[in-house]
């Protein structure tokens, strides 16, 4: 299996986040990918596709903040990374903002997630991996991998949010289809849901959306996720949201995947895009489900059943000593 990497996606590291009311460690951090790179076997660099892919699925005028954010950021007399701070929850309209605190508000989801002077351009090569990995795919390989970090699936078409800038899941479902794949699907089975990808194609019969995860009730990010929201428009019926509770073990966790799998066999894709996170594992620090490293093996053994071509994305994953071998299993499974 081709596994895709930069090591420019080490860069991104923010000393702190805001939560629960506090400021702590930040979580996303580069341990992560290099736990991620010791679990599996080596990887290739990927080639550059440029900014093209990204805007096909993101606002220009978000891709020029993340790009330019941490300068005007310095140039306004702050110092640190960029945090937004006041959010138009009440009146979201288009306005011609030029002041970066209003930017950094307008364009993210929460202030768990800050922008450095290197966060653009380790969420460019991570994007450029998960393309990479498509190529593969699209080459003929039945499956490939890429070890995305930042991750993605939180990131909306105009905004950041729950470490994630670029979402590499999207980014990868568009370019296939401008390469001729008729209909995409979309399997996310991180803890968390990914709004973002939700809310990019909540309108499209195009691509399908479906995530097994934690119940929004009870978990980040809360608005997003529930099992009512099925798309709306020409995407009706091409959302499903599979949200479990607490203390899930492989058993609820594999009869949810494979609602899944039926209703995206159902869907008739030409390519599955796995939005992969380990933190559903027993010991991650900031979840609450109870999988084992085995277990991912076996979750990969169904989704290889399908016999779909599959390009694999990591998510989130915060036990930084078991995310390698948590990879490896998942990964052993194809």
């Amino acid at each position: 299996m081709r596994l895709f990497f930069d090591p420019r996606q080490l860069d991104h590291a923010p000393a702190q986040e805001l939560h629960n009311g506090a400021f702590v460690p930040y979580a996303e951090t580069p341990a992560r990918a290099q736990a991620l790179c010791a679990g599996v076997h080596a990887t290739e660099s990927p080639t550059d596709h440029g900014e093209a892919p990204i805007l096909a699925v993101h606002d220009a005028g978000y891709v020029a903040y993340l790009k330019t954010a941490y300068d005007r950021w310095l140039a306004a007399g702050r110092s640190g990374d960029v945090m937004g701070y006041i959010w138009p929850v009440v009146r979201r309209r288009a306005l011609d903002l030029t002041r970066i605190d209003a930017l950094a508000g307008r364009y993210s989801m929460d202030s768990s997630t800050p922008l450095t002077a290197d966060s653009w351009t380790s969420a460019y090569w991570s994007t450029q991996s998960a393309l990479s990995a498509l190529d593969a795919v699209l080459a003929g390989d039945r499956v490939a991998t890429a070890l995305c970090r930042p991750p993605g699936h939180h990131a909306g078409a105009d905004y950041l949010g729950g470490y994630c800038f670029i979402n590499q899941a999207a980014v990868a479902a568009q370019a296939a289809r401008d390469a001729g794949i008729a209909r995409v699907a979309i399997l996310d089975i991180d803890y968390h849901h990914g709004n973002g990808t939700q809310d990019i194609f909540w309108d499209r019969g195009d691509v399908f959306y479906a995530s097994v995860h934690a119940d929004p009730a009870t978990d980040f990010p809360f608005y997003w996720g529930h099992a009512d929201e099925v798309g709306e428009g020409a995407g009706e019926g091409t959302t499903l949201n599979l949200p479990l509770p607490h203390g899930t073990t492989i058993a609820a966790f594999r009869a949810a995947q494979a609602t899944a799998l039926d209703a995206i066999a159902r869907f008739d894709p030409g390519l599955l895009i796995v939005s992969f996170g380990a933190d559903t594992f027993e010991g991650d620090p900031i979840a609450n489900f109870a999988l084992k490293t085995s277990d991912y093996a076996m979750l990969a053994r169904d989704i290889a059943a399908t016999g779909l071509p599959t390009v694999v994305l990591t998510e989130g994953g915060y036990a930084v000593d078991n995310l390698g071998e948590n990879l490896a299993s998942f990964l052993s499974g194809f």
